[in-house]
């Protein structure tokens, strides 16, 4: 399920690049846009909340950083429930 998310968020961004480039209709790409702004503000937003979360995360900081703003809690929150520092029924 985390996988079709991903997949689901980079298509968005995807979508949302193309759409400067290629013709596609005006009022998709206008949506799509939106919501990938949206997305990214969210995820970096998200960045301080996973760096605290996540300081164990084995790989470099930017590697943790730049996934965090594509996927945001899709990428830092199975890592920090598989470090056992949240429960799954936990919210925060």
């Amino acid at each position: 399920m985390n996988t079709l998310l991903k997949t689901v968020c980079l298509f968005i961004y995807l979508l949302a690049i193309a759409g400067s480039f290629f013709a596609i209709p005006l009022a998709a790409i206008s949506v799509l846009q939106t919501i990938a702004l949206i997305l990214l503000g969210l995820h970096v937003l998200e960045v301080p909340l996973a760096l605290i979360r996540t300081k164990l995360y084995p790989g470099p900081s930017i590697d943790n950083i730049s996934l965090t703003l594509l996927f945001g809690l899709l990428h830092w929150l199975p890592l920090v429930r598989n470090r056992g520092l949240l429960k799954a029924g936990d919210r925060s």
